[in-house]
């Protein structure tokens, strides 16, 4: 089995910054794409950030102000966010596509959510 397990949410004030882990475990052969969303009350999931062979992606309002990395080795995802608003109040979920042995295909993963709150 594969759990991905993450951290780094809380509360923090406008123009504020917060870092989020997501750490892959298990039967792991290869992590491939992985990503952030987030969910905010009332609406639907949203993407939030990406990084897949090398290249990222981000949504338009954290372009600029939100940064992706991984560490392959550890198979973690961060998202280093910076200058936040309360618009990006949110439950943030980490996603990865792992492949668990070298015969079959990458399926889909998220982990629990982290609450994110940005409010004075």
């Amino acid at each position: 089995q594969v759990q991905l397990v993450e951290s780094g949410g809380g509360l923090v004030q406008p123009g504020g910054s917060l870092r989020l882990s997501c750490a892959a475990s298990g039967s792991i052969f290869r992590a491939n794409a992985m990503g952030w969303y987030r969910q905010a009350p009332g609406k639907e999931r949203e993407l939030v950030a990406i990084t897949s062979g090398g290249s990222t992606n981000y949504a338009d309002s954290v372009k600029g102000r939100f940064t992706i990395s991984r560490d392959n080795a550890k198979n973690t995802v961060y998202l280093q966010m910076n200058s936040l608003n309360p618009e990006d109040t949110a439950v943030y979920y980490c996603n990865a596509h792992i492949q668990r042995n070298w015969s079959t295909r990458s399926r889909s993963y998220w982990g629990q959510g982290t609450q994110v709150t940005v409010s004075s």
